[in-house]
């Protein structure tokens, strides 16, 4: 009964924000978000230097089918985990707004459309129906302990890089749930204030979205992150981690990217990346991981390079 309460005053509030038809469209007549790929491994809204961020460890795994196993030590090891905090903020103009439906409960999956706020009213497109842009990435309900909510895939992904850009490991994040998880530093003039406009009264919404949590029968859902906030995943969260098991002593780049086939339409695209780069190095100084794990590589942070994709390149020895 309260799930049901929670979703009726969600749509209440969507419906409140914008009735009929936006003016709004993905150009000069709508305000588009500006989504920044937050240095790896800081937490969300940080105020250090990315330099100083320590959301970020090497966990030893004994299952490597456990999404989020506990760390072991003195034991053989599953897996070696390079675990890290990921963060992306809206920086932009206009809120990141996607809608999912699909027809019944028959399909496993939603399909996606992105909304834009309006430049010439201020409106917002209060459905998936009026929303403006078809995306390609699909949404799904995930029955996982730690989640059970809608996903929204391929929104950002992971990778382990050598310094000349040669990609050694990808990740295996699903999906995200994108909320506003956290306000953003610095002064933004389209935050939204508590003046019951569109965007402030979406808001509302975002800031306690938990996208259908226990709802794997819901036909529609909504994503998004406000302008001035942003949607952190910690380093202890499922799949928020590189395998590095079998990765060799070196140095190498970790990287972070949202909205790497540009499918979501934004104000730039230019700070969707965010990397460090990593000296890795085996027990011993063997090139080589041993065949039986017990004990951690040394993993040492180099240097952060917010908004680059390269960073251990940059490195002057």
């Amino acid at each position: 009964m309260v799930r049901r309460y929670v979703a009726l005053v969600g749509t209440a509030v969507l419906v409140a924000v914008s009735v009929g038809p936006s003016h709004a469209a993905a150009g000069d007549m709508a305000l588009l978000p500006d989504l920044r790929q937050a240095p790896v491994g800081c937490a969300g809204g940080h105020t250090v230097s990315p330099s100083r961020c320590v959301d970020w460890d090497v966990c030893l795994v004994a299952d490597p089918s456990a999404p989020s196993g506990p760390c072991v030590t003195g034991v053989p090891a599953g897996a070696v985990r390079l675990r890290f905090t990921s963060a992306v903020e809206n920086i932009g103009d206009g809120p990141l707004l996607v809608y999912g439906t699909r027809s019944d409960t028959g399909q496993p999956r939603m399909t996606s459309r992105q909304a834009f706020q309006s430049a010439v009213d201020g409106s917002i497109p209060a459905s998936y129906e009026q929303a403006q842009h078809a995306l390609p990435a699909a949404m799904y309900y995930e029955h996982a302990q730690a989640h059970q909510h809608w996903h929204m895939l391929d929104f950002e992904h992971f990778q382990l890089r050598t310094p000349s850009g040669t990609t050694v490991v990808t990740d295996r994040k699903n999906g995200f749930c994108l909320g506003d998880r956290y306000r953003t530093v610095g002064r933004l003039p389209n935050r939204p204030a508590d003046d019951g406009s569109p965007a402030a009264e979406l808001a509302k919404v975002l800031w306690a979205n938990r996208c259908g949590h226990h709802a794997p029968e819901a036909l529609s859902t909504v994503q998004g992150i406000s302008v001035g906030y942003g949607d952190d995943y910690v380093y202890a969260v499922d799949f928020q981690w590189l395998d590095i098991t079998a990765v060799p002593s070196g140095t190498y780049d970790v990287v972070n990217v949202v909205n790497g086939d540009r499918s979501l339409v934004e104000k730039s695209y230019a700070n969707n990346a965010s990397s460090i780069a990593i000296s890795v190095r085996w027990p011993g100084g063997a090139h080589n991981p041993p065949a039986q794990i017990t004990e951690p590589p040394q993993v040492r942070l180099l240097r952060s390079c917010p908004g680059q994709e390269r960073c251990a390149g940059r490195i002057l020895y």
